[in-house]
């Protein structure tokens, strides 16, 4: 398995990035190919310290990283990508890794 991590900071305004990210990002990014699930942070992101700077953590299972590769060069990849810059007013920090159950 591969996940894809996108870590959104806090945003200018975070009702507007709520409102967005589940009207119009959600659809979007739930059409890559190869898509096996697609979960995202509910609450507040906090550290063992306390708050911290992120407002949104957003996780997608592929099958490998091929076919992460393959979701992001598919044209439905490549609209969930270019809409990022759309919302994310505080920026995003997107990861990409295989994964092994230990």
């Amino acid at each position: 398995m591969a996940d894809v991590v996108v870590i959104y900071k806090t945003p200018r305004d975070a009702a507007a990035f709520d409102r967005y990210y589940a009207e119009t990002h959600i659809p979007l990014a739930s059409k890559m190919p190869g898509l096996r699930r697609y979960q995202l942070s509910q609450g507040p992101v906090a550290t063992p310290a306390g708050p911290s700077g992120f407002h949104l953590i957003a996780t997608l299972t592929f099958d490998s990283m091929a076919a992460v590769q393959a979701a992001f060069a598919s044209r439905e990849g490549q609209a969930a990508a270019a809409d990022v810059p759309n919302f994310a007013t505080g920026g995003a920090d997107i990861l990409l890794f295989d994964t092994r159950t230990v």
